[in-house]
């Protein structure tokens, strides 16, 4: 065996192991003196089945606004996928981003190329005006929140060791240093995301088209439908987070700009590449609801229940979309 393929090997490893790894020590880290035999009682009788599936709905309306938002950015390029196949794609990449954080992205052009003839280079670009879209969203959401609740983040940078007027106890905190190792994974996953989209243009000779679907958005036809989507793709992401409190009754009388809050948070802690942001996302959660005066162990049980029922719903539609597509494409 040659020595790049075994840097191959070693890289792929790398980009699977390294995420799970990060994701496990922060769960660990979260959940090292919680008390697990409490989330069998609560799924034994103390969590409301019926708000929870309610909740689903949302979180499958989200991927169904996705696949149509993305259908509509990839009119103006003369790319004219089926509306099934868009949908079915999203499905299968959120659930590749959890063998692989971010390799979703990739699979779902893949697929439009395969059962469509789509340009991948094209639809790649599309999917980084997405991803822009989508970061001017949790921008605007946290800025929002930011404004409506100044006091509790405050408390949040205090709690968690950031608070910049205790630059003496800075270096003390735990979970200052929990923050910082979410940081830096951060700014790796960015580095190799720019370095490979940057050697496969340049090998394939398709920046051109890349920076072609980047702009595609200026040339989108019915561009209020296109806002319509965006707002009912992170309408359906909160009302999924926010409707889940009612599950349970030690969260259930917090209001919405309490889900808003924690909403925004853990939209930004779903940034650092874990499994569906497994780990920083229940350290946020966890850390805020405390704050709103939920009990810590509580706290646990909502973010550990929710979110691997999310997390598992995921799956199901990433195995459905697998399964539906060779029927949706299969020839007359």
């Amino acid at each position: 065996m040659e020595k790049t393929d075994i840097k191959k090997i070693v890289k792929k490893c790398l980009q699977i192991v390294f995420p799970l790894l990060l994701g496990a020590g922060i769960l660990y880290w979260t959940y090292r003196d919680f008390h697990f035999e409490r989330v069998w009682q609560v799924l034994d009788g103390g969590m409301n089945y019926g708000w929870m599936l309610f909740s689903l709905v949302f979180g499958v309306t989200a991927q169904l606004c996705r696949g149509l938002r993305w259908k509509l950015t990839l009119e103006p390029l003369n790319e004219y996928p089926k509306t099934a196949n868009c949908v079915y794609s999203i499905f299968i990449s959120y659930a590749a981003n959890l063998v692989i954080p971010r390799v979703g992205e990739v699979s779902r052009c893949g697929i439009l190329s395969k059962y469509d003839g789509v340009s991948f280079a094209k639809s790649l670009g599309t999917v980084v005006t997405e991803r822009l879209i989508d970061s001017l969203c949790v921008a605007l959401i946290t800025g929002t929140t930011l404004l409506l609740q100044a006091p509790v983040f405050a408390t949040f940078f205090k709690e968690t060791g950031t608070d910049v007027g205790r630059y003496t106890q800075l270096f003390t905190s735990a979970n200052f240093y929990l923050l910082i190792v979410c940081v830096i994974a951060i700014c790796l996953l960015a580095f190799f995301l720019i370095r490979n989209v940057a050697v496969f243009a340049r090998l394939r000779g398709i920046l051109h088209n890349v920076f072609e679907g980047i702009l595609s958005l200026r040339k989108v036809k019915n561009l209020p439908l296109f806002l319509l989507y965006t707002i009912g793709i992170w309408a359906s992401f909160f009302l999924e987070f926010y409707v889940a409190f009612f599950s349970f009754g030690f969260s259930s009388h917090l209001g919405v700009v309490a889900a808003l809050v924690m909403f925004a948070v853990g939209s930004i802690a779903v940034i650092v590449p874990t499994p569906n942001g497994a780990g920083p996302w229940h350290f946020a959660i966890i850390t805020m609801m405390v704050l709103y005066g939920v009990g810590k162990e509580d706290a646990g049980i909502f973010a550990l229940l929710v979110h691997g029922i999310q997390t598992f719903l995921i799956i199901l539609l990433g195995i459905y979309g697998l399964a539906a597509l060779p029927f949706v494409n299969k020839k007359k």
